[in-house]
């Protein structure tokens, strides 16, 4: 298993640095419905980690198997160091994958496992020993090499199918929802030790997952991925901090919504402002995503707020944006207390503030103001 050189996720697609994965265009039906992808772009630079994150039925796992070559696209192709190899055989694709449930054969103990692909390609006996000895320590399990996966923990078996996955130094690395059969505090440590691994060796990853937080631990980038099209892709605080989209802000993290309709729009080309007029009565001031040209005069707007970015308003304290209320409920999470307010002018907002700050109980009335910079304005279709 070679060293390779890391490039940065602003390497995945430019002129200079073409990108190590390419899907272009990329389209999969099966029957007459929806299509499964529907014309998808991506691009992954060398010794990135991206997460295709979404909820079931996105698309993401049909893409991953395209990547991988269980599937043929119907339109589009996929390109990998720039060879066109939407038409190749898994086998002939130089990438290796990590399945959820590890697919590792009952028969053979860790050793013959991982050392499979090496066979398979035809590499001599003592190479092989010298790969997989390596590839062993690497995953934490040297002495392991003679126990059969049911004489494994799950967390052993899931180090022995990354070991067999990169002991073949593969281009690419996928991984299918891999830590979703492990229990929590296991799947924490996994997660942190894949991380590490991924680094070490600089590999180019692409997985799968419906647990954000696993999205926002392990990747430099993040697709989210809805009916077939990949909705946003950008690193964890650009989808949280500047969802594209009513979709994105509500499945990445909590968000309150304000509906609303656009009125003027300023502010330099960098800080784009809207004033909106809600449909509960008052006017709003928010911020427009970097670059955006959707939002025009009169709009149907979602107005996103996340949950921490509220503040409590004092006696002659100011805000672009102010609203009062009760609070209705309050719920301690450890770190942080979580509160439910009904406002003054119809609906609720969430707040979530550190537990260390002062308590409220339910009944206390208060102000909460914010700035534009502090919500979103995207389309609210």
């Amino acid at each position: 298993m070679g060293d390779r050189e890391i490039a940065t996720a602003e390497n995945a697609g430019t002129p200079e640095t073409p990108p190590l994965l390419a899907v272009a265009g990329v389209e999969r039906r099966f029957g007459p419905g929806a299509a499964a992808l529907a014309g998808v772009d991506l691009a992954l630079g060398a010794g990135e980690i991206l997460a295709l994150l979404g909820p079931s039925g996105s698309g993401k796992t049909t893409l991953l198997k395209v990547v991988a070559g269980f599937e043929t696209p119907d339109k589009g192709r996929v390109t990998l160091n720039g060879r066109d190899i939407t038409a190749l055989s898994p086998a002939k694709r130089n990438i290796g994958m990590v399945f959820q449930h590890y697919a590792l054969f009952p028969h053979m103990n860790a050793a013959e496992n991982i050392a499979f692909p090496l066979a398979m390609r035809g590499h001599a006996r003592q190479s092989i020993r010298e790969k997989v000895s390596s590839a062993l320590a690497l995953v934490g399990l040297s002495g392991y090499g003679d126990r059969l996966p049911r004489q494994l923990s799950g967390g052993q078996q899931q180090r022995v199918a990354l070991a067999r996955a990169i002991v073949f130094d593969p281009a690419l690395l996928l991984l299918d929802e891999p830590f979703g059969a492990l229990d929590r505090r296991l799947r924490t440590q996994m997660q942190a030790e894949m991380k590490s691994l991924q680094r070490r060796l600089g590999i180019t990853t692409l997985f799968v997952t419906h647990d954000q937080e696993e999205a926002l631990a392990l990747s430099d980038r993040i697709a989210v991925m809805n009916e077939g099209r990949i909705a946003q892709i950008g690193t964890a605080e650009d989808l949280y901090r500047r969802p594209a989209s009513r979709f994105v802000a509500e499945f990445v993290g909590e968000a309150n919504l304000f509906r609303g309709r656009a009125g003027v729009i300023g502010g330099p080309a960098h800080a784009r402002t809207v004033e909106v007029k809600l449909e509960t009565g008052g006017e709003m001031l928010a911020s427009l995503p970097p670059g955006d040209r959707a939002v025009h005069y009169g709009a149907d707007l979602a107005l996103v707020l996340r949950p921490e970015r509220p503040r409590r308003l004092g006696a002659g304290d100011t805000a672009e944006n102010r609203v009062s209320g009760t609070v209705a409920e309050a719920t301690y999470l450890g770190e942080t207390i979580r509160y439910r307010v009904a406002l003054e002018r119809g609906g609720e907002i969430l707040l979530r503030w550190p537990a260390e700050r002062e308590r409220l109980a339910p009944g206390a009335r208060l102000e909460l103001g914010w700035s534009a910079a502090d919500m979103t304005a995207v389309l609210w279709a």
